[in-house]
């Protein structure tokens, strides 16, 4: 890593730590139960067809369960492939809409941060900073995601997953912890 995207990503983790100051998230605990929970956000890097395929399979999956579902998903190139368009669940975005920063900004990922989703799922396994900004700012009840030390103030639960796993692996994981909720009474203390 060039010292130049060192810098960079200090700056830009430290514009999330002040963000957070600013938009301060009460966080109580909940009685958490995927059986009741209406709206599920996902975010994802879409770069990888594979992957893009993966998330489809996983949206359908939690539509079979009546969870009504918005994914977000990030190209990290330029523009968005020809083929892929936005839909009813789905809505994309490429590195032309962040800035010098890495901090995204369209009205499509304003509203997404905006929404109240009762649990959004971070699958942002490669710890892209737009998807991380997003979560971080993200107005939904109960967030999962990747345990990353710099991510104890956004998420509410992490699983923790090395770069060498792969993102099926990373959902394999997600539905389990998240199934495992279930069965967990949340701490008052």
């Amino acid at each position: 890593m060039s010292i130049f995207k060192k810098i960079k990503d200090v700056i830009s983790n430290s514009y999330i730590k002040l963000e957070l100051k600013d938009n301060p998230r009460l966080r109580t605990p909940i009685r958490f139960d995927f059986n009741t929970i209406k709206t599920v956000g996902i975010l994802f890097d879409a770069t990888n067809p594979e992957d893009f395929e993966l998330v489809k399979r996983y949206v359908l999956y939690l539509r079979e369960h009546r969870k009504k579902v918005k994914a977000m998903g990030f190209f990290s190139t330029k523009q968005i492939p020809d083929m892929t368009f936005s839909k009813l669940e789905y809505d994309f975005f490429s590195t032309k809409d962040l800035n010098w920063f890495g901090k995204p900004s369209s009205m499509v990922i304003q509203n997404f941060m905006d929404e109240k989703y009762d649990l959004l799922i971070d699958l942002n396994i490669n710890d892209l900073f737009p998807l991380k900004y997003i979560s971080a700012l993200s107005k939904s009840n109960f967030k999962v995601g990747k345990f990353n030390e710099k991510g104890l103030e956004i998420y509410d639960m992490m699983i923790d997953s090395d770069n060498t796993k792969t993102l099926k692996y990373f959902l394999r994981q997600v539905d389990v912890y998240v199934t495992m909720l279930n069965k967990v009474e949340p701490s008052l203390n």
